[in-house]
């Protein structure tokens, strides 16, 4: 091309100018965390999108794509349990606020929106109770005097900080005297004629943390229904629950003005997820109470987990939710409190539960002590965040951060969309906030080192993921 004036000169100048700005327009911060180093959700600077050429085959890329969009997010956060709370009224005052700015404040923590916590006691308590005196089939003497004394007042002290808490509620056992066995640990069976009773006990329960100032978001059936444990448990096959569900505890909350509680199913391991959901949910009477299905991760077979199952519920009844109830990392063991593998099951879980349809994703306690409990029957296990008591003393474990990746950037609403990587050893998903800001989270299990291009349409940034390590790149 022949430039016949200064004039037509100064024209091409501003339009390749102004081509550029457009395509620069687009900038990315990254948060990092890394196994090497001192970064924890550590802030870079920006970095500038630019218009890009086609990929070859031997560069690494990971594609975003917002023009598809797929399940609108609830949440993340973890459970108060009376582990957790009485480990956290332990602590001085100020250690106190720490904790719960650390977990619930927006812009000073991680941005928890979630929260679960037990009816009757679990193994995670100091020890075996129900909200009955043992024998009353009339419910007449329910109270919720021992959750006044720590679990209500911790969870206040959260919504305090947080606006958004969703909370919702699981039981482990009923009381003995409604059970097979006679007793709330090792399985056994709620005995038939006490469905009603057991399910007016829900109604209970959710009217008095109304009374108390806690509305509940929501309420899963019960916890584990296919584990005989040595705590609190209580064993359901999927046409028990579905019979409980449909012709009891769906009917009680719609008698009783609670259709907006969200009734959750299974609360247990991916394995047998599809099972229990085609059995209830094909069930178009019981389908109409129940909101959702919820999971646990603890089915490690010859160390795969069963992701897949997942993605066969959503994609076979999407009008309703999926969400990961319950994770931890166990046993406990101050020996291994700074292993990286923790934090990696966080973040490896969370990626694919997304991409499979999970619309929220609750941990398990939020704070534990020195011992990782404290736990009636010996089930010790990590927490994010774990309490020293006689030093009065608070240590995150790199978990916390793993998990911040997610929570800290989730906004209620939020859409996942596509990111699409090209090597299997970057784990990767995204969303984009109501605000119009996307995040992209990329995480790397290997011990190698990665130079990547993150492409939006046209344009894209060269970052990099260092070995084992996760990554939260904002796009604005």
């Amino acid at each position: 091309m022949v430039v016949k004036s200064i004039f037509q000169f100064f024209i091409i100048c501003g339009i390749l100018i102004s081509g550029l700005t457009a395509a620069s327009q687009n900038s990315a911060k990254m948060y990092m965390t890394s196994k090497e180093g001192n970064n924890r959700m550590s802030l870079t600077e920006n970095h500038p999108f630019v218009l890009t050429d086609q990929p070859f085959e031997n560069e690494v890329i990971i594609f975003v794509d917002p023009t598809h969009t797929f399940q609108t997010m609830e949440g993340i956060g973890g459970a108060i349990t009376d582990a957790s709370a009485e480990t956290f009224y332990k602590l001085s005052k100020d250690k106190q606020k720490e904790l719960i700015e650390m977990y619930f404040h927006p812009e000073k923590g991680i941005n928890y929106t979630f929260l679960r916590t037990n009816i009757n006691s679990c193994d995670f308590s100091s020890d075996m109770y129900t909200y009955v005196k043992e024998g009353d089939k009339t419910l007449s003497t329910f109270s919720l005097d021992h959750d006044q004394k720590f679990k209500i007042p911790m969870i206040k002290e959260a919504m305090k900080v947080q606006k958004n808490i969703k909370l919702f509620a699981s039981p482990w056992s009923p009381p003995a005297f409604m059970k097979d066995n006679n007793h709330m640990l090792q399985g056994g069976k709620l005995k038939p004629e006490f469905y009603p009773v057991w399910a007016n006990y829900f109604i209970k329960f959710i009217n008095g943390y109304e009374n108390s100032g806690i509305p509940l978001w929501g309420i899963s059936v019960q916890n584990e229904p296919m584990a005989k444990q040595t705590w609190e448990s209580c064993i359901y096959t999927a046409e028990e629950e579905l019979d409980f569900i449909k012709n009891h505890l769906g009917p009680a909350l719609h008698k009783n003005k609670m259709k907006n509680i969200k009734l959750i199913a299974w609360d247990h391991n991916r394995d047998l997820i599809y099972q229990r959901a085609s059995t209830y949910l094909n069930d178009k009477k019981a389908a109409k109470y129940i909101w959702g299905i919820g999971f646990h991760w603890y089915e490690v077979w010859n160390g795969m987990r069963q992701y897949d199952n997942v993605r066969r519920v959503y994609e076979s009844f999407p009008d309703h939710k999926l969400l990961l109830t319950e994770a931890c990392n166990y046993p406990f063991d101050w020996k291994t409190f700074d292993e990286w593998q923790w934090g990696e099951n966080y973040g490896e879980n969370m990626i694919q539960d997304f991409n499979n349809g999970a619309v929220a994703w609750t941990d398990w306690n939020i704070l534990l002590d020195e011992k990782g409990g404290p736990n009636h029957v010996n089930n010790f296990c990590f927490a994010p965040v774990h309490a020293k008591t006689n030093e009065n003393s608070l240590h995150q474990m790199n978990s916390f951060y793993y998990i911040g990746h997610f929570s800290k950037f989730l906004q209620p609403g939020a859409k996942r969309i596509i990111s699409s990587s090209n090597r299997g050893q970057l784990l990767t998903t995204a969303f984009q906030n109501p605000d119009g800001k996307i995040w992209v989270v990329v995480m790397n299990k290997t011990e190698e080192s990665f130079e990547y291009e993150l492409m939006l349409k046209q344009k894209g940034t060269k970052l990099q993921s260092p070995p084992h390590s996760i990554a939260t790149i904002i796009i604005e």
